[in-house]
Protein backbone atom coordinates (compact mmCIF):
# COMPACT_ATOMS: atom_id res chain seq x y z
CA UNK A 1 0.00 0.00 0.00
CA UNK A 2 1.37 3.38 -0.99
CA UNK A 3 1.22 6.19 1.55
CA UNK A 4 0.16 9.46 -0.05
CA UNK A 5 1.43 12.80 1.25
CA UNK A 6 -0.52 15.96 1.91
CA UNK A 7 0.36 19.62 2.04
CA UNK A 8 -0.45 21.81 5.01
CA UNK A 9 -2.37 25.09 4.53
CA UNK A 10 0.91 27.01 4.24
CA UNK A 11 2.02 24.65 1.39
CA UNK A 12 4.61 22.91 3.53
CA UNK A 13 4.96 19.16 3.32
CA UNK A 14 4.20 17.40 6.57
CA UNK A 15 7.66 16.60 7.86
CA UNK A 16 6.81 14.08 10.55
CA UNK A 17 4.71 11.79 8.33
CA UNK A 18 6.56 9.48 5.94
CA UNK A 19 4.93 8.89 2.56
CA UNK A 20 5.81 7.37 -0.81
CA UNK A 21 4.07 9.74 -3.24
CA UNK A 22 2.57 13.20 -3.33
CA UNK A 23 -0.49 13.55 -5.56
CA UNK A 24 -1.21 17.17 -6.43
CA UNK A 25 -2.69 19.21 -9.25
CA UNK A 26 -0.90 21.59 -11.62
CA UNK A 27 -1.00 24.43 -9.12
CA UNK A 28 1.70 22.62 -7.12
CA UNK A 29 4.07 22.23 -10.07
CA UNK A 30 6.96 24.15 -8.52
CA UNK A 31 10.67 23.44 -8.71
CA UNK A 32 11.17 23.96 -4.95
CA UNK A 33 8.50 21.36 -4.18
CA UNK A 34 9.89 18.84 -6.65
CA UNK A 35 13.39 19.38 -5.22
CA UNK A 36 12.17 18.79 -1.68
CA UNK A 37 10.35 15.63 -2.77
CA UNK A 38 13.48 14.37 -4.54
CA UNK A 39 15.48 15.03 -1.39
CA UNK A 40 12.98 12.92 0.59
CA UNK A 41 13.11 10.21 -2.12
CA UNK A 42 9.37 10.64 -2.69
CA UNK A 43 7.55 10.30 -6.01
CA UNK A 44 5.99 13.55 -7.24
CA UNK A 45 2.76 12.78 -9.09
CA UNK A 46 2.12 16.30 -10.31
CA UNK A 47 1.22 17.10 -13.92
CA UNK A 48 3.39 19.87 -15.35
CA UNK A 49 1.95 23.29 -16.07
CA UNK A 50 1.37 24.08 -19.73
CA UNK A 51 3.92 26.92 -19.66
CA UNK A 52 6.75 24.75 -18.29
CA UNK A 53 9.63 24.73 -20.78
CA UNK A 54 10.68 21.17 -19.93
CA UNK A 55 7.58 18.99 -19.62
CA UNK A 56 8.02 16.51 -16.79
CA UNK A 57 6.66 12.98 -17.04
CA UNK A 58 4.32 11.83 -14.28
CA UNK A 59 2.42 8.62 -13.49
CA UNK A 60 -1.01 9.20 -15.05
CA UNK A 61 -2.50 6.02 -13.58
CA UNK A 62 -1.52 7.07 -10.06
CA UNK A 63 -2.77 10.60 -10.70
CA UNK A 64 -6.27 9.18 -11.21
CA UNK A 65 -6.23 8.17 -7.52
CA UNK A 66 -6.20 11.86 -6.64
CA UNK A 67 -9.64 12.20 -8.21
CA UNK A 68 -10.95 9.33 -6.07
CA UNK A 69 -9.56 10.88 -2.90
CA UNK A 70 -11.06 14.29 -3.71
CA UNK A 71 -14.45 12.72 -4.44
CA UNK A 72 -14.34 10.86 -1.14
CA UNK A 73 -13.68 14.08 0.79
CA UNK A 74 -16.48 15.81 -1.15
CA UNK A 75 -18.88 13.06 -0.05
CA UNK A 76 -17.69 13.36 3.55
CA UNK A 77 -18.27 17.13 3.47
CA UNK A 78 -21.89 16.59 2.43
CA UNK A 79 -22.44 15.80 6.09
CA UNK A 80 -22.75 19.18 7.72
CA UNK A 81 -21.32 18.18 11.08
CA UNK A 82 -18.06 17.10 9.48
CA UNK A 83 -17.80 20.07 7.13
CA UNK A 84 -18.32 22.63 9.88
CA UNK A 85 -16.80 20.63 12.75
CA UNK A 86 -19.53 20.97 15.33
CA UNK A 87 -17.85 18.57 17.76
CA UNK A 88 -15.83 20.11 20.54
CA UNK A 89 -13.42 17.26 21.15
CA UNK A 90 -11.06 15.48 18.80
CA UNK A 91 -12.38 12.09 19.84
CA UNK A 92 -15.98 12.85 18.93
CA UNK A 93 -14.87 14.46 15.67
CA UNK A 94 -12.87 11.34 14.79
CA UNK A 95 -15.83 9.15 15.74
CA UNK A 96 -18.11 11.11 13.41
CA UNK A 97 -15.57 10.71 10.59
CA UNK A 98 -15.68 6.96 11.13
CA UNK A 99 -19.47 6.95 11.23
CA UNK A 100 -19.79 8.98 8.03
CA UNK A 101 -17.17 6.85 6.25
CA UNK A 102 -19.11 3.74 7.21
CA UNK A 103 -22.38 5.23 5.93
CA UNK A 104 -20.72 6.12 2.62
CA UNK A 105 -19.25 2.62 2.28
CA UNK A 106 -22.65 1.03 2.92
CA UNK A 107 -24.34 3.03 0.15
Amino acid sequence: MIKIGILSPDNQITRDVPFDALLADKAFDADWLRAELNQRETCAVIPPKANRKLQIIYDKAMYKWRHLVENYFAKIKEYRGIATRYEKTDISYRANWSLVATIIDLK
